[in-house]
């Protein structure tokens, strides 16, 4: 990012010694001391200085140089001197005196010199000075040189453009076109196109409809203004060669260049709503996406495709396939929005093929060669998530391939999968069968606590029938190893109270010790007991001890994981009483189950582990220890049933979420009964195409939908506009003020409110902030009681808030002085940069917990209700709130919710409100704001405590 630059240079101004300097060195000889004298003279007038004295000693002793440097330097200078008498604003007298050597120079035989004449005559601005060269500029035009002729073209396109110029070329246009029929060099034929697309477009438009069939041979420069051409015409309400036009531009996708491709793509969408026409735009952008190998065009290329799909979703659905192709490249960025794009197109149709394309790309992601393959994977997971919830009907072909991720070294990836499995096994009953077996056999590979945490509610939940259930416990056993988890003996030594009295064959121990002291005095060794025996030669040491998962999380400190433990084997030996008909075979299991969960409790107690266990866990396992030598039907019935129905409403309420967002999101419009609607298929059809037949029907339903009639609002425009100064200067200004992701455009309407001429009015603008200026407005002449509209682009870098501040500065004839009229200033508004966007509940607190900029905000407001004001703050934030609306209900006194939103710089905004109704009935909390960067934080804080009062502030 740039910053304003802190270094003063010291810079000398003018003074009548430099003067004096530059004179000498102009009159000598010294080529190199020449030059120089002109850069000189050239940096004091660009600073502001006038040296009206060395006008004479130019003409004198710098015209009648022969060097290139020279002459180039000279141009220059004639290009920013001033030309014009201050008072009178007539052309100076002395500038006549340069007229014979720009002639001599437009006759000169060197084409170099030709040419910079003819580039400088595009910006000189004065009648009196061009009416003698025009003889001289048009014979350029039959140069044999395609440089000079291409510069003849561009000065008589500028001199024709200005506010006399019709008067000093009345037949510029017929003669541009005579010259555009007979030129070859492209360069030159584009500069005569332009010309007469700007001055004399009738005669564009025949000249492009008498070479339509030849368009595709045309140079890449002219295809450009071509197209450019045809966007401009289609704009007017004359409609009658559209479909000529749209078959140029049909003939343009095939091009060889793709910017010229991409345009025409653009082009044939804004022209055209018929299917047949936004599916050769769409099919275009598909092949630029697959024959480009810049991640930016990537980008900008899917950018193109949603658009099409928010208004052309029939026809995008068929081209689903060929943007798949384009996850073959390795940047996340450009996945990430075709995996976006794709979901967005899923259809009972194509979704077998989309979900068999990404279980490919899952199965690539195996390789380790991938960059950021845990990442890719991740995504891809979500993706086939999101095809199997939205149609169960495919989650049986991909569902085991999945859960063979369940031990990712990704977490994250593997949290993605254990969450798909436990949504698909609820929503497709037909594989609960399949993939409770799949997840017993997978279980011992997993190595995240959180992946446990689920699998074992998955286990605890849907392992039904007696087998299901009695391998779920002895999985669960085998995964916690031997009891108990440590021993203690008094000889020092580490035994295992499990380990068998004959001798082993092999054993791998995995230990750690301590010295403790007993009760009666004595020293002993306390360790982890993880000695496993080996009795067969087959099986590769340490391969056992490796199932026990379980163990390892545990003794690491784990005991919500431990208390998870004690639920899933409570729900199972729940179960099972009720499916085995033998009773001691459930009092045996039940047994055990006490054993573990009296094993767990002891560990916890125990001085070996750092920590003992947290009061939460140590309560839940005491829990499951009294339900288990106690049950009665109610306890029962909550364990085994109320669990399940409370996840079946959460993914029933999700669902409903979702469908009410989408609603949301669709674009309703409605006509008003009185629109005008042009039946253009009631028409005669002879001698229009099946393109323009389709087109006709698509305007028509557009009318009678409404949505030719989505403009702006203009209220909403009018509250963009800013008052820079009062009533009462002698120059009025307001601006209007639009922001379009990375660019701020300024169109201020300048106003001379005075009986006098403003001469040399500028615009100076200056920023605070992470805005740049991207070019100074140049200046003007404002006659008495006129306006004029001046436009400054301005950079935007960050979403911090900026300032941007300046004046107008004038010069009067009267006042011989500068006039300053200072501006209010403008303020960009952070909500012009962030929009609401959603994200999952884990993603979420990953942020949360990564971020480390964080602004506390403490809640002052006059709302009394707390709900009231979340929407309030939801509102002045322009953010989204992801704590679902069932969370919220209820009269408790008290609301907690997080919010989400992304800056179009793709930076993210987290914001947590807990609020709490005090006993006067006012409220108190905080408002944390949590992001990457600093800027962000700062400003999201500052708007929050500006807005969060409510009513009129």
């Amino acid at each position: 990012m740039e910053k304003p630059c802190t270094l003063l240079v010291h810079f000398d101004k003018g003074s009548p010694s430099m003067a004096n300097e530059i004179k000498a060195d102009l009159e000598g000889s010294d080529v190199a001391a020449k030059v120089d004298a002109m850069k000189r003279a050239i940096m004091l007038l660009l600073n502001g200085e006038t040296l009206p004295h060395l006008f004479i000693t130019v003409v004198r002793y710098v015209l009648p140089s022969e060097d290139h440097t020279i002459q180039k330097l000279l141009l220059l200078y004639l290009e920013i001197v001033d030309k014009r008498d201050v008072a009178s604003g007539k052309v100076l007298p002395e500038m006549i005196l340069i007229c014979q050597n720009l002639r001599n120079n437009l006759q000169h035989p060197n084409e170099y010199i030709r040419g910079v004449t003819l580039r400088f005559l595009c910006r000189l601005n004065e009648p009196e000075l061009l009416e003698p060269l025009i003889p001289s500029i048009l014979a350029n035009l039959d140069h044999r040189h395609h440089f000079i002729r291409r510069h003849a073209l561009s000065a008589i396109s500028a001199i024709y453009r200005l506010p006399h110029g019709d008067q000093l070329l009345p037949d510029a246009p017929e003669v541009v076109e005579r010259a555009l029929t007979g030129e070859q060099d492209a360069s030159a034929r584009r500069n005569a196109f332009l010309m007469l697309c700007a001055c004399a477009q009738e005669r564009a438009v025949a000249y492009l409809l008498t070479n339509a069939e030849r368009v595709a041979e045309w140079p890449d420069l002219l295809q450009m203004a071509a197209v450019d051409l045809i966007r401009k015409v289609c704009r007017s309400p004359n409609r009658a060669d559209k479909g000529r036009y749209i078959k140029i531009i049909i003939s343009l996708l095939s091009a060889p260049n793709s910017a010229v491709v991409y345009e025409s793509a653009g082009a044939l969408v804004s022209l055209s709503s018929a299917p047949t026409a936004v599916r050769a735009a769409a099919n275009t952008y598909c092949q630029l996406l697959s024959s480009q190998s810049d991640n930016n065009v990537k980008l900008i290329v899917l950018d193109r495709l949603h658009e099409l799909r928010a208004s052309h979703r029939d026809v995008m659905v068929d081209v689903v396939m060929d943007v798949l192709r384009a996850l073959s490249s390795p940047n996340v960025d450009v996945r990430r929005k075709v995996l976006d794009l794709v979901l967005d197109l899923l259809t009972p149709r194509n979704v077998e093929e989309v979900v068999m394309y990404l279980k490919k790309e899952v199965v690539k992601t195996q390789a380790g060669d991938l960059e950021k393959g845990g990442e890719y994977r991740q995504m891809l997971v979500q993706a086939i998530h999101s095809c199997a919830v939205e149609y169960p009907e495919v989650a049986g072909s991909v569902v085991h391939l999945l859960m063979d991720f369940l031990g990712d070294t990704n977490v994250a990836a593997a949290v993605d999968v254990v969450l798909f499995v436990r949504e698909i096994i609820e929503t497709n009953p037909k594989l609960r069968v399949s993939m409770i077996q799949r997840l017993i056999d997978t279980f011992y590979q997993i190595r995240a606590s959180r992946v446990c945490s689920c699998a074992l509610w998955i286990l605890g939940e849907y392992s039904l029938s007696l087998s299901e259930v009695e391998s779920a416990i002895s999985t669960i056993k085998q995964c916690l190893g031997d009891l108990p988890f440590y021993t203690v003996s008094e000889e020092g030594e580490s035994t295992d109270a499990s380990k068998p009295a004959q001798p082993v064959v092999n054993s791998v121990t995995v230990s750690s010790r301590r010295p403790v002291v007993l009760a009666d005095g004595t020293y002993a060794t306390q360790s982890a007991a993880t000695e496993t025996a080996i009795s067969s030669p087959a099986v590769a040491p340490g391969s056992l001890s490796s199932t026990q998962n379980l163990r390892s999380l545990i003794l690491s400190g784990d005991f919500f994981l431990a208390a998870v433990v004690a639920c899933t084997l409570t729900k199972l030996v729940l179960r099972l009483e009720e499916v085995q008909p033998s009773k001691a075979e459930a009092n045996k299991a039940s047994t055990g189950a006490l054993l573990i969960m009296v094993s767990i409790l002891q560990l916890g107690q125990s001085s070996y582990l750092p920590h003992p266990i947290d009061n939460d866990s140590y309560d839940r396992i005491v829990l499951c220890v009294r339900l288990l030598c106690n049950t009665g039907d109610d306890v029962r019935k909550v364990w085994l049933q109320s669990c399940r129905q409370s996840f079946t409403k959460m993914l029933a309420e999700k669902q409903f979420r979702e469908t009410e967002e989408m609603k949301a999101k669709a674009q309703i419009s409605h006509a008003q009964p009185d629109d005008l609607i042009d039946f253009y298929h009631l028409k005669s059809r002879r001698g229009m195409s099946q393109l323009e037949l389709e087109d006709a029907v698509q305007d028509d339903l557009k009318a009678a939908t409404g949505e030719f009639t989505k403009d702006a609002d203009d209220a909403n425009r009018l509250n963009r506009i800013l008052q820079l100064t009062g009533f009462s200067d002698p120059v009025y200004a307001e601006a209007y003020v639009t922001v379009h992701h990375y660019d701020i455009v300024l169109d201020v309407t300048v106003i001379n409110r005075t009986k006098e001429t403003l001469q040399n009015l500028c615009l100076e603008l200056a920023t605070m902030g992470d805005l740049k200026l991207v070019d100074r407005p140049q200046n003007y002449t404002l006659a008495p009681e006129s306006s004029k509209q001046i436009r400054a682009n301005i950079k935007v870098s960050s979403t911090e808030t900026g300032v941007i501040f300046g004046n107008i500065v004038y010069e009067t004839s009267n006042v011989m002085e500068r006039s300053v009229v200072v501006l209010n200033d403008i303020h960009i508004d952070i909500m012009d940069y962030i929009s609401p966007a959603t994200c999952a509940d884990v993603a979420f607190r990953n942020m949360w917990a990564e971020f480390e900029w964080e602004n506390k905000v403490a809640v002052n407001t006059v709302i009394q209700d707390e709900k009231e004001f979340l929407d309030h703050i939801i509102k002045s934030t322009n953010m989204k709130c992801l704590t679902p609306p069932s969370a919220l209900d209820g009269e408790c006194g008290f609301i907690a919710a997080n919010l989400y939103a992304k800056s179009v710089f793709g930076e993210d905004a987290l914001v947590n409100i807990s609020v709490e109704k005090q006993a006067d009935g006012k409220l108190s909390g905080y408002i944390r704001i949590r992001s990457k960067t600093q800027g962000i934080a700062l400003s999201l804080g500052d708007k929050i405590t500006l807005k969060q009062k409510g009513g009129s502030s």
